[in-house]
C-alpha cells in the first residue's frame, strides 16, 4: 500500500516544544484542507488527547516496548488509515531524540521509532540562552546515529531578529535547513499538574482555544510548505496497516461491554476499543462522574487509567453507580485509575468498594517500564502470560495487592508483587497496550458470554 507522508518531531531535550510544535503543526497542516494523522512515541496518554483535538481523529501511541517493533510500522498506518486515510502522519516524539530505555541503548526512543518508521526527523531547538553552540548540538543530534535522517530544524524561543540572523547562520554552517522560527512567548498556557499536562477531556473548551492558538503560532512562523515537502520524501512501507479484525477471532455479537471515559477516565488506547469490538463486543462509554447507572445489558466492565484523585468528591457523590458497580457480577478489568475507584476509598472519599483496599495519594510519583507475569486465572490474563507494560502515578493501596495477586513484576522491578486477581476480576496499577496483546480483547469478551 502507499504509505502517508509523516515525519517526527523531536528535540535535544525534554520541554523544547515537542508538543507545542507537533499539536500545532497537526492543527495548522490541518486548517490547510489536509487530512492528519497524529502519533506519539511512548505510553503517554495526554498529549494524543492534544493531537485528538488538532486533528479530529484519535490520537494513536507508537511503543516498540508496549507492542513489538514489528508492529510500530503498521500501526502507524492503521492510525493514518482510520477513519480515513491520512495526507501526512506527524508523530511527536518523547524526551531527548536518543533517550532510550535505561540499560537497553536507544530502545524505544523517538530516534528507535523514527527509523522504525522510516520517517525523517524535524528538530525543535529551544534557543532561549543559546547563540551559535545551537548548531553544535543539532549537528551532533544529526551525526549520533547516521540511521536516524534530520532533514530540518525549528528554532523555538528565538528572542529577536538578531537572535534569529545569528541562529541560521549557524545552521547554515552545519548544513541543516531551517524550517521556521517561534518567538518567545507566555501567552499560550497548558496547565500541569502531578502527571504532567492537564488532559484535554477535562478542559476541552480550554483546550480547543489552546490547540487553534498553537496553530495560529505555527502557521505564522513555519513554512509548512517545506515541512510537507520533507514529509513526502519518507519511502512508502513494506508492511500492512494493522488490522484488529486479523488480530482477534470474534467469539459472537451481542456482548454489551461499557468502557469508562469521561472527564476522569480518560487513560486509554483506542486499540482497545477497536479489538474489542473486533473480538465481538457491542462497545459503549461509561462516564462515572455523570451516569447514574450503568448502560443496559452490561455483560463486562472495563474501567480505564485517567485522573480519579482530581474528581474524587464528584465520584464519590455518584452512589449510585457506586452501588450497582459494587454489586455487579460480570467481569471486570481495571488499570490505575480504574483500580482506585474499585477501592473502599480514595484519599478517604468512598469509593465502590469492590477491593478491600483504600487508596491514597502518595510521597513520590512511579513511573517506569515494566514486564511482568500474570499470577492467576482473570478475565484479562491467563495463568503465566508474560507482559510488558509501564507504571504512571502518584497514588498508593493499602495494602498494595490482593490474596492472589494480579501480577509479578521480574526483571529490575525484583519480582514484586501487585494487584488483585480472580476468575471475574483484574485491577492493577501496570497499563498494557492490547495491541502488544490482542489475545487480551478475546479473552475478556469470552469470559463476558459466560
Amino acid at each position: 500500500m502507499v504509505s502517508p507522508a509523516r515525519l517526527v518531531v523531536a528535540a535535544a531535550t525534554s520541554g523544547a516544544g515537542k508538543t507545542m510544535l507537533a499539536t500545532g503543526l497537526m492543527a495548522a497542516l490541518r486548517r490547510t484542507g489536509l487530512r492528519v494523522s497524529g502519533h506519539k512515541v511512548g505510553p503517554d496518554y495526554i498529549d494524543p488527547g492534544y493531537h485528538a483535538l488538532a486533528t479530529g481523529r484519535p490520537g494513536r501511541n507508537l511503543d516498540p516496548w508496549l507492542v513489538g517493533e514489528d508492529r510500530v510500522a503498521p500501526l502507524l498506518l492503521h492510525g493514518a488509515t482510520v477513519p480515513e486515510p491520512a495526507d501526512v502522519a506527524v508523530v511527536e516524539g518523547v524526551m531527548g531524540l536518543h533517550d532510550g530505555m535505561v540499560g537497553r541503548g536507544d530502545f524505544a526512543s523517538t530516534a528507535h521509532v523514527a527509523r522504525l518508521i522510516a520517517a525523517p526527523v524535524l528538530l525543535v531547538l529551544d534557543t532561549a540562552a543559546q547563540g551559535r553552540t545551537a548548531a553544535a548540538v543539532v549537528h551532533g543530534l544529526r551525526g549520533f546515529d547516521p540511521a536516524v535522517r534530520v532533514g530540518g530544524v525549528v528554532l523555538n524561543r528565538v528572542g529577536s531578529p538578531r537572535h534569529e540572523s545569528l541562529l541560521r547562520d549557524a545552521m547554515e554552517e552545519v548544513g541543516v535547513p531551517v524550517l521556521g522560527v517561534l518567538p518567545r512567548t507566555e501567552g499560550i498556557v497548558t496547565p500541569s499538574r502531578h502527571l504532567g499536562l492537564v488532559p484535554a477531556a477535562e478542559r476541552h473548551a480550554e483546550a480547543e482555544a489552546v490547540v487553534a492558538a498553537l496553530a495560529d503560532l505555527v502557521a505564522d512562523g513555519v513554512d509548512l510548505a517545506a515541512v510537507l515537502d520533507l514529509a513526502r520524501t519518507a519511502p512508502d512501507l513494506p508492511v500492512a496497516a494493522w488490522d484488529p479484525d486479523r488480530e482477534v477471532e470474534a467469539v459472537g455479537g451481542g456482548v454489551r461491554i461499557a468502557v469508562a471515559g469521561g472527564a476522569a477516565f480518560s487513560f486509554g488506547y483506542a486499540e482497545t476499543t477497536e479489538l474489542l469490538t473486533a473480538a465481538g463486543a457491542d462497545v459503549v462509554t461509561l462516564d462515572p462522574l455523570r451516569d447514574t447507572a450503568l448502560p443496559d445489558g452490561t455483560a463486562g466492565l472495563v474501567l480505564g487509567g485517567g485522573f480519579p484523585e482530581e474528581h474524587a468528591e464528584q465520584l464519590s457523590a455518584n452512589a449510585a453507580l457506586r452501588a450497582e458497580i459494587a454489586a455487579f457480577d460480570g467481569p471486570v478489568t481495571a488499570e490505575c485509575g480504574g483500580l482506585l475507584y474499585l477501592c473502599r476509598s480514595l484519599d478517604g472519599l468512598p469509593m465502590a468498594g469492590v477491593l478491600d483496599a483504600h487508596a491514597a495519594m502518595g510521597p513520590r510519583l512511579t513511573l517506569g517500564y515494566r514486564e511482568a507475569v500474570a499470577v492467576a486465572e482473570s478475565p484479562a490474563a491467563k495463568p503465566g502470560e508474560r507482559v510488558t507494560g509501564h507504571e504512571f502515578h502518584r497514588t498508593v493501596t493499602d495494602p498494595p495487592h490482593g490474596g492472589t495477586e494480579a501480577w509479578r513484576y521480574t526483571g529490575t522491578a525484583g519480582g514484586s508483587r501487585h494487584g488483585w486477581a480472580t476468575p471475574r476480576l483484574h485491577a492493577a496499577y501496570l497499563h498494557t497496550h492490547w495491541a502488544g496483546r490482542p489475545g487480551a480483547a478475546r479473552r475478556f469478551v469470552e469470559a463476558c458470554r459466560g
